[in-house]
């Protein structure tokens, strides 16, 4: 098995954040994560519950000190098992400008629950400065192409409630996996 709980120290300043799959115990610390990360869709406590348990193998948290400061959710759609679908993606204030998100979605590609996965795909407003840029930073290095298309319609689909979400697709990366 590749996969064990990875340290990682990216300044001498910050204390060393340990990454792992979720249990359900970690949903509640996990919503409260998400809720403190603006703009984030803060989605029920159970669908973080369903998300820690039901779907463990594709999320991944990042922990300083014993506290979640990083979480990816994400899934492999059944039409693409080649694929991983990042779905949120949440970096705590005290732990941003340490490339968190790019790191931990490395970390879950080196798991071999996902080695046969050579796509990432995601959905992005576009005013999300960070998000864009960090998925810019992965396919760099990746060595993969980044792709992106209009998917979900602020008018179409969301009834003017949320900005249009653009459809990132990264890949293919089989050969320059991390």
């Amino acid at each position: 098995m590749r996969e064990q709980t990875t340290r990682v120290e990216e300044q001498p300043e910050a204390a060393e954040i340990s990454f792992r799959r979720p249990t359900a115990e970690d949903g509640e610390e996990i919503w409260s994560l998400v809720g403190a990360c603006p703009p984030l869709d803060q989605n029920t406590l159970y669908c973080y519950l369903l998300q820690c348990s039901h779907f463990r193998d594709t999320c991944i948290v990042g922990e300083r000190d014993g506290r979640a400061v990083g979480w990816i959710s994400g899934y492999r759609p059944p039409e693409e098992p080649d694929t991983l679908f990042v779905w949120q993606v949440a970096v705590h204030s005290d732990a941003r400008g340490e490339a968190l998100a790019r790191r931990l979605i490395q970390a879950l590609l080196h798991r071999d629950s996902l080695a046969d996965v050579n796509w990432i795909k995601t959905t992005v407003t576009p005013d999300n400065a960070a998000s864009w840029a960090m998925f810019r930073s992965l396919a760099q290095a990746l060595d993969a192409p980044m792709a992106s298309e209009e998917w979900f319609e602020q008018e179409r689909h969301f009834g003017g409630r949320h900005p249009s979400e653009h459809l990132v697709t990264i890949g293919p990366f089989g050969a320059s996996r991390p």
